[in-house]
């Protein structure tokens, strides 16, 4: 049953076949990029799907930043540990502006994670999760801070 799952995977380009099979009878996969973006469709059931892997999306990661805390930062050196941050930045943007913010820091982080783990990493470089949500809020932005 998950062999069909994956094969349907494969069909939208999410996951690739992976080295490591060592049978015919034994298919190996992999993740066909290290995160990905999604647009809203424009029909009823498309935006309900979106909807709903937003949620989930939400839900999966909503404490990451809490066990991060208490499981890596203690296991981090002082350098690492000072680079860590969390920024809630507020600030007004038209639709065109926030599609050229997304697509300016996607094209700044595209050779960052490009980089295959056992090849052109630097010497002291090690992975970093960047969570970040536009989150528009209600047209009425002058009556909150």
């Amino acid at each position: 049953m998950v062999s069909w799952h994956l094969r349907h995977l494969a069909t939208f380009g999410l996951v690739t076949d992976a080295d490591g099979a060592t049978s015919m009878r034994e298919r190996w996969w992999q993740a066909a990029a290290r995160g990905f973006r999604f647009t809203l469709p424009d029909d009823a059931e498309g935006q309900a799907a979106a909807r709903q892997l937003r949620g989930e999306m939400f839900a999966r990661y909503a404490d990451a930043p809490q066990r991060w805390l208490l499981h890596d930062e203690p296991r981090l050196d002082a350098e690492w540990r000072g680079l860590a941050g969390v920024a809630d930045t507020r600030f007004v943007a038209t639709p065109d502006e926030l599609r050229h913010l997304e697509e300016a820091i996607e094209e700044l982080l595209a050779p960052y994670v490009r980089r295959k783990d056992d090849e052109t990493t630097p010497d002291g470089a090690q992975p970093v999760r960047m969570l970040r949500y536009l989150l528009p809020e209600s047209s009425d932005f002058s009556s909150t801070s």
